[in-house]
């Protein structure tokens, strides 16, 4: 059977605009496998992005229950939150995030340097990733010197190098043309079948629904429709 990577019970998440609150998710419950490959769609408000962020522990829910890897998020202070998402989740962000005076390479390295990886091991793991998403010959660049499909495989190069229990990427494609969304969807994809990472995506893009195995749609802050496919 497969492991249970994410199990959320009964969040609830409110924000507060012009004090009056909105209510982001309203009592969400659900479980993600190792393996899967989640797209969480939904109109602007749904709770969406709300959902992925508290999964990757970036925000906490007013009530209800995160547990990722057996850790169970809501005992953490936010140093032991950090630690966990440098040991066990990778994040792609639709800014990209990179910094910007660091090379392609020095991007990803620097995710292991923060893991305290030594310096010759840390170069071998970020020139495989790197060679494995077609960048090697771009390592040395600067992120304003690569385009933005570029830059994104980067990003998750940067994401995957730990090799993480789980990937959250939100709305991935939102910067680049659909050319280049083809392409990225084609790795994680890859990613998806031949390492069997378990990806979750918060996305608006039908393209992006198209690839994934799992669906989920939100409506106002609830879980619409939970839909699996066959995998051919």
């Amino acid at each position: 059977m497969s492991e249970v990577v994410v199990e959320c019970t009964g969040l609830t998440r409110t924000y507060d605009q012009d004090s009056v609150p909105v209510y982001a998710l309203r009592g969400v419950d659900v479980s993600i496998m190792q393996g899967d490959f989640v797209s969480l769609s939904g109109p602007s408000g749904s709770g969406k992005s709300t959902l992925l962020n508290i999964i990757g522990g970036l925000d906490r829910p007013d009530s209800g229950e995160v547990v990722v890897s057996g850790t169970r998020l809501g005992t953490l202070s936010e140093s032991a939150l950090a630690e966990l998402r440098l040991h066990k989740i990778g994040f792609v962000f639709q800014a990209f995030n990179l910094i910007p005076v660091l090379s392609a390479q020095e991007n990803v390295e620097f995710i292991l340097q923060l893991q305290g990886v030594a310096s010759a091991p840390r170069r071998a793991r970020s020139t495989a990733v790197l060679d494995s998403l077609g960048l090697s010959q771009m390592s040395h660049r600067r992120p304003g010197e690569l385009s933005g499909g570029q830059q994104q495989r980067v990003a998750i190069a940067r994401a995957i190098v730990t090799n993480p229990a789980l990937l959250l990427a939100d709305e991935p494609t939102a910067n680049i043309d659909s050319a280049t969304t083809e392409e990225l969807l084609l790795l994680l994809q890859k990613l998806n079948r031949e390492q069997g990472m378990t990806i979750v995506t918060a996305t608006h893009d039908p393209m992006v629904m198209g690839y994934t195995t799992r669906k989920i749609k939100l409506h106002d802050g609830m879980i619409e429709e939970d839909e699996t496919a066959v995998v051919v």
